[in-house]
């Protein structure tokens, strides 16, 4: 096993450190405008975007990066407030789809503009093109030497 140097130590930390506090901006805007947990957003953007709206329950798990359980309670909320479904699978008596609601593609169009804006203004705009390239560079070849890609590569 190889040792990590400072340098990449502390990029690591650094990397973690920048998620970090974009997520925490991303997410006070949504909520403070939208009443929208980033959580949320993110469930509608992979339901919205998936063929008829509806993804299996272990799909959109695997997208969001949350556990099965974990999956399963945000969805019983977000059904609560109108915004997704469930349908069971065909074929599967256990399986489960997921599915956007009229209320959910609307919610999920007006907080849009939000979170583009908070992409730009937190991340993007600090980043020249030569940035971009070497930044798309770098974590693609950390996503490359991965087994399982955790978020498809549509999202990227």
């Amino acid at each position: 096993m190889g040792r990590v140097d400072d340098e990449r130590l502390a990029v690591w930390e650094q990397f973690l450190r920048a998620h970090a506090a974009v997520t925490h901006a991303l997410e006070t805007e949504l909520v403070q405008a939208q009443d929208l947990p980033l959580a949320w957003y993110d469930v509608l953007v992979n339901l919205n975007g998936a063929t008829q709206g509806r993804l299996r329950m272990q799909e959109l798990a695997r997208r969001v990066m949350f556990s099965r359980s974990g999956l399963t309670r945000l969805v019983d909320r977000m059904v609560e407030a109108g915004l997704v479904s469930r349908e069971p699978c065909p074929g599967d008596r256990r399986g489960m789809f997921a599915v956007i609601s009229a209320e959910g593609r609307k919610r999920l169009r007006e907080a849009s503009g939000v979170h583009l804006r908070g992409v730009y203004e937190h991340f993007a705009r600090h980043l020249d093109d030569r940035d971009v390239s070497m930044l798309r560079t770098a974590l693609g070849h950390v996503l490359d030497g991965e087994v399982v890609d955790p978020v498809p590569a549509s999202r990227a």
